[in-house]
């Protein structure tokens, strides 16, 4: 599962109460969140159909897993660490460069997947993500509702769904992990209105600070690309057919 929600610190907080400016905003950051996801689409397209390239993650011959492979599937963290802490001293262009790379590795990481599900349950599943994602985010953007008071709650379960799918590496439990899954499912469906509502309130010049707009968009794309693919890999693992 990919680390999720990273906290931004914002200071000299101004006021900009601009609907035309939030809309603006927002496309911003749905721009950032399909790019990257179009970057993980091709890339993980690319090395699941390039034996060459795939060889370089796991040899075929022993399906074990190289160090790149595991360098590829546990490095991506690591670009999110980064991006998340140093967001007001990296410039808008290296958290550009940041984020392309990240979406990239991302995307190779997810050529394993491709090789152990079939092609129709994974554009099923991922047909099934995109409009679970866009009703919530619809809802997360109209709503009256101030979701900020569910943060936290989502934020305990998220740290308790990475715990557990931690210790069930151990135990290998196919019980504890369809709960994790369907938990996981529950949680990230919270998040993208949560996080939609959020991003909205930042557009609206409520939470603007040392960090410039455009930053603060590339990191919503982010945020709202980690939902994504994180209730995409839940759905995936309660109805995704093996090959």
């Amino acid at each position: 599962m990919e680390n999720n929600n990273p906290d931004y610190v914002y200071n000299n907080v101004i006021q900009i109460d601009d609907a035309d400016s939030t809309r603006k905003f927002l496309a911003s950051v749905f721009t950032w969140m399909f790019v990257a996801l179009g970057i993980s689409a091709l890339c993980a397209y690319v090395f699941a159909n390039t034996p060459a390239l795939y060889s370089t993650l796991r040899d075929v011959n022993t399906q074990q897993t190289t160090g790149l492979g595991i360098l590829v599937m546990f490095s991506p963290l690591a670009f999110v660490m980064l991006m998340s802490f140093g967001l007001n001293k990296l410039s808008y262009g290296v958290l550009s460069l940041l984020f392309i790379a990240y979406s990239a590795l991302t995307g190779i990481s997810f050529s394993f997947i491709l090789q152990v599900f079939t092609t129709s349950s994974i554009l099923g599943v991922f047909i099934t993500t995109s409009t679970v994602f866009g009703i919530m985010a619809i809802a997360g953007y109209t709503t009256k509702v101030d979701l900020t008071k569910f943060g936290s709650i989502l934020f305990m379960f998220l740290i308790g769904i990475v715990v557990a799918s931690l210790v069930n590496m151990f135990l290998h439990s196919s019980g504890l992990d369809m709960l994790i899954s369907y938990i996981g499912v529950a949680v990230f469906v919270g998040l993208t209105a949560y996080d939609v509502q959020k991003l909205k309130n930042i557009g609206a010049g409520l939470t603007y600070g040392e960090a410039t707009a455009s930053k603060m968009a590339l990191m919503g794309g982010l945020t709202l690309y980690l939902d994504f693919i994180n209730l995409f890999l839940m759905l995936l693992r309660i109805f995704g057919r093996r090959r």
